[in-house]
């Protein structure tokens, strides 16, 4: 997003029931850009697959996608079809970017799955499937890149239906010329062919050699679809034989695709064309509009309850920003998807965004006015005159407004309940690149939060690092790259530290002496404590026994701070010194040379004096962590966990998935700094984890001798 274009005519707004938001979800290399960019040209919204007129591509933006040709972010372009707008949300096949998968779910009505004829179905998919099926999202399958070498459209169906469950029906087939490639499709619920041999679409009776196959796909199809009719007499009508009208039929199919219970499967061809038009019909016609679809609960912004929302163009203003981007010509652009009342330019909104620790930033609200809007067409932007209620629109220059923020009436604020997003758990330490760097880094550190609501940064007050924490290997590269070439700033990134720390290894009475004559007042001071360790998490224990005065009472706190300064700076290492128990039991002082500042510094000793004498051991953090795999996978990650040293708590099945496993385990957070990578290649991509610190433990001397090595 960020080119305007506003010589290209822009699609009609239209009210809600001629409206179609549809999330293209599969793999990376799956073909969905590839399918995108074919659609826009069958509609003629590109001058050529891939193009705007002025030849602005409408996907792959980032320099780090045109390097890698994989997509990244989110993608966004409309088309206009048998009087419907049809917009299309490229969401990225990497898990590392499911944030951006489930913005745009978020802001879609529907999932059109694309499964490459050549790669099949991978774990990610059917994890997506899942996701989808749980949310009640309509799903429909794309069997792309049959114009390849390799591929089956028979064996990907039938992959199809072992994977992704009951529903999944094909209702196309391909048509294949002499030379193995698609010339077109049969299709099974009107047995005609629709054939593209001739550079044309020209309908046709099906051939006498494929009436044999047709015949039994068509039967599994019609039972399908008839199992799903509300018509309760059609069941019998056609195990009587009786011949059901196609109307009612297809009429039947699409009510099952919009309720989610049905999920018909397409074969496509986009580099010839092949399948475009029916693809087109089914998402108009099979997909339901917002009008069909629940919408985000919301609340005013105290919390307090309000009417549900429905898609009402005149309905009271609630939309959500999907996606930001910064543009360097025009600021800050976000995506926004309006569920109620319709959005205008020139027109004050209240922004409010949630926050919160597990978001990683405040809460934020301020008022703004609407400026120029505009349907989104990957990089290029096309004026609209209005965004009406289930609508995707495209807004400038909001300068406060972030991903996953709530843009509602500034006389009557709301905000609508957050998506959910995945826990990043890969940390990763950067620091400015040069002084130069230094001052805008966190001006750009504030932009890359705002844009991509999964990242999180942390200033570690332990370690005294600055860490973003990403969900994975490519997430962290990618949010490197934007720093360098859409920020304009410069990073390293130095070892992630763990706040490690000491105790003492047993209990030792020492004496703190510090005595210092030069002139005048001097220093004096003696204080003599008891030292031992203390349990985990249990602090500083200070207590006095002095008998006799030894010790006036008044630097009794005097030794106390100079105690916990020292423990504070560590005694080896720079690592503070943790749980002791500090008992000042003895000592001296002088009438005139004795001071707070003087038992402070005896305090002090005496914990360096105790630390030399008891020796010290070495203290790591672990966490209390939740992983959760495909049961196939749960051996390999029990496996890899015991080489971490890790305890295992036990296993249990997921209540949400009933194929799902969750192991429990504490580890050391040492063993968890690159885990988010490990537990990516053991589930084939499928596996997330959550942890929470428990506490400190010492460590093994082969793991304390590797650290000070």
């Amino acid at each position: 997003m960020g080119k305007d274009t506003s010589g290209a005519a822009a699609p009609t707004p239209r009210e809600p029931a001629r409206l179609r938001n549809v999330a293209l979800v599969g793999h990376a290399g799956s073909g969905k850009t590839t399918l995108l960019e074919a659609l826009l040209a069958r509609a003629g919204v590109l001058a050529r697959a891939g193009r705007v007129e002025d030849g602005t591509t409408v996907s792959d933006t980032e320099p780090y996608e045109q390097r890698s040709g994989h997509s990244v972010s989110l993608a966004c372009a409309s088309l206009e079809h048998r009087g419907t707008k049809v917009t299309l949300l490229d969401t990225p096949g990497s898990p590392d970017f499911v944030g951006e998968l489930r913005a745009g779910l978020r802001a879609a009505d529907a999932a059109l799955f694309v499964v490459s004829a050549v790669q099949g179905v991978d774990a990610v998919t059917v994890q997506l499937w899942e996701e989808c099926a749980a949310l009640g999202t309509p799903r429909a399958i794309v069997v792309s890149q049959l114009d390849r070498p390799r591929a089956d459209f028979d064996e990907s169906v039938a992959v199809c239906q072992r994977l992704l469950g009951e529903g999944v029906h094909p209702v196309y087939l391909p048509m294949l010329a002499d030379d193995e490639s698609v010339a077109g499709l049969i299709g099974l619920l009107d047995q005609k062919v629709q054939d593209y041999s001739s550079g044309a679409r020209v309908e046709r009776d099906a051939d006498p050699q494929h009436l044999p196959l047709l015949e039994t796909l068509r039967g599994e199809l019609l039972e399908a679809v008839i199992a799903e009719s509300e018509d309760e007499t059609l069941l019998d009508r056609y195990l009587a034989g009786e011949d059901v009208e196609l109307s009612v039929l297809v009429d039947d199919l699409e009510t099952a695709v919009a309720r989610g219970h049905f999920h018909p499967v397409l074969p496509v061809a986009p580099l010839t064309g092949v399948g475009l038009d029916e693809l087109l019909d089914l998402l108009v016609a099979g997909f339901p509009s917002p009008l069909e679809h629940p919408l985000p609960a919301a609340t005013r912004p105290d919390g307090s309850p309000v009417e549900p929302l429905a898609c009402d163009p005149d309905g009271p203003l609630a939309a959500e920003v999907v996606r930001t981007t910064t543009d360097p010509y025009l600021g800050r652009i976000s995506l926004v998807r309006v569920f109620s009342g319709t959005l205008r330019p020139d027109t004050p909104v209240h922004v409010w965004g949630h926050g919160g620790f597990d978001r990683g930033r405040p809460d934020h609200d301020a008022d703004e006015r609407i400026g120029v809007l505009s349907s989104p067409l990957g990089a290029a932007m096309r004026p609209v005159a209005a965004c009406p209620a289930g609508d995707v629109c495209v807004v400038a220059r909001l300068a406060t407004a972030e991903t996953g923020d709530t843009l509602s009436s500034a006389d009557d604020p709301l905000l609508v309940a957050p998506w959910d997003l995945p826990e990043p758990q890969l940390p990763v330490a950067i620091v400015a690149g040069s002084r130069a760097d230094e001052d805008r880094l966190a001006a750009a550190l504030a932009r890359l939060v705002a844009e991509d609501p999964v990242v999180r940064l942390h200033n570690d007050p332990e370690t005294g690092q600055q860490v973003l924490w990403c969900v994975g290997e490519a997430h962290a590269e990618v949010l490197l790259d934007r720093l360098r070439t859409r920020h304009g700033v410069s990073v390293d990134t130095p070892p992630v530290q763990v706040a490690l720390a000491e105790t003492l290894r047993g209990p030792v009475t020492v004496t703190g002496r510090h005595v210092k004559q030069s002139g005048g007042h001097g220093q004096f001071a003696v204080a003599v404590l008891e030292l031992s360790p203390l349990p985990s998490g249990s602090g500083l224990e200070f207590q006095t026994r002095v008998v006799g005065g030894a010790v006036p009472a008044a630097f009794f706190g005097s030794v106390e701070k100079g105690v916990r300064a020292q423990m504070e700076r560590g005694v080896t290492a720079g690592r503070p010194l943790v749980d002791l128990k500090a008992v000042l039991v003895d000592g001296k002082a002088h009438s005139v040379d004795s001071s707070d500042a003087a038992f402070q510094a005896a305090g002090a000793l005496a914990v360096r004096e105790g630390a030399a004498a008891a020796g010290t051991c070495l203290l790591e953090p672990y966490a209390e962590i939740a992983v959760t795999v495909p049961s196939w996978a749960t051996g390999s990650v029990m496996s890899d966990l015991s080489s971490r040293r890790a305890r295992v708590l036990g296993t249990e099945p997921d209540e949400r998935h009933e194929d799902r496993t969750v192991v429990r385990a504490e580890v050391p957070e040492l063993e968890l700094l690159r885990y988010a990578v490990v537990l990516r290649q053991l589930s084939h991509g499928t596996g997330s984890f959550t942890r929470r610190r428990v506490r400190t433990e010492v460590a093994p001397d082969s793991v304390a001798a590797a650290l000070q090595g």
